[in-house]
């Protein structure tokens, strides 16, 4: 085995004799585009006829999909000599890009939270006295629920830094015991946020805008804390089996980033929404 200018092999136990990986005739491509389209159109026929048949089949072949797709991609990732450097270099900038287009997507949640917040109208917000909050909407106390759920995710953060450092030392007790700490703060936060959501003071439905982007923000970032804590539950189970080295560990990198972008959101979102657009009186 010889290696180019990059440090990448140019041969290997795969029979390669190139750096770049060519991936082996997939059917999860195309049984994914069918799946996102049962599920488009499953909404449509949802909302307007109350037909949930194609929604229920979009989402079964989106879920399926994405189990066996990426079962594949870490069958791939074990076979030695196929994802090289330059591989993994790709799979990098290709997390960082997914990384960046899920911050313009909660750019959107923001840019729409401080429109209203500081150009308050009395065409969009209904009342006679514009003002943020909207006039009869009593906020959540910052100091109650959201400050726990502020801890916790801030904790898991240090958590999950804990299982890198420990993988970079091959201390596999430690990484395992990290990322049971991880996932259970997680999974504390989801349902933290589940009773915050029954106690709500107002509703989604019908409530205007403020509790719409209310529950868009924060319900899309709760979201993202359920993949998260799915991805560190795969990483679990992998660091459990011995998938991961100090050189090879890109799965578990693509997590922690992950679950530091969910971190650094929901910071952005406690500060913005729940102290300083909090109202004269709280709920909570």
């Amino acid at each position: 085995m010889s290696n180019d200018s990059h440090g990448a092999p140019t041969t290997s136990m795969s029979g390669l004799r190139h750096p770049y990986h060519l991936v082996d005739p997939s059917i999860w491509p195309l049984a994914g585009s069918a799946a996102a389209f049962f599920t488009v159109v499953g909404i449509i026929q949802a909302a307007h006829f109350g037909n949930y048949v194609f929604l229920y089949i979009g989402l079964a072949g989106v879920l399926t999909t994405m189990f066996m797709w990426w079962r594949d991609v870490l069958r791939e990732s074990r076979v030695p000599g196929v994802h090289t450097s330059i591989v993994r270099l790709g799979l990098r900038y290709g997390m960082m890009l997914f990384i960046a287009s899920e911050v313009m997507f909660f750019v959107g949640f923001f840019w729409a939270y401080f429109h209203f917040a500081l150009y308050p109208t009395e065409h969009v917000l209904g009342t006679a006295t514009p003002a943020w909050p909207p006039v009869g909407i009593t906020t959540f106390n910052p100091f109650g629920l959201p400050f726990l759920n502020t801890m916790m995710l801030l904790l898991s953060g240090c958590t999950v830094t804990w299982a890198h450092h420990a993988l970079l030392e091959s201390d596999r007790k430690n990484v395992i015991r990290a990322l049971i700490a991880t996932v259970f703060l997680g999974v504390a936060f989801t349902f933290c946020q589940f009773i915050e959501y029954s106690d709500a003071p107002f509703k989604f439905d019908g409530g205007g805008v403020y509790p719409a982007i209310f529950f868009l923000a924060t319900g899309f970032h709760g979201f993202h804390v359920i993949v998260g804590t799915a991805f560190l539950a795969v990483c679990l189970g992998r660091a459990n089996a011995g998938h991961f080295t100090p050189e090879k560990h890109f799965g578990f990198e693509a997590a922690a980033w992950y679950w530091h972008f969910v971190d650094v959101v929901w910071l952005f979102l406690f500060i913005a929404i729940y102290i300083a657009g909090q109202s004269a009186v709280v709920h909570g």
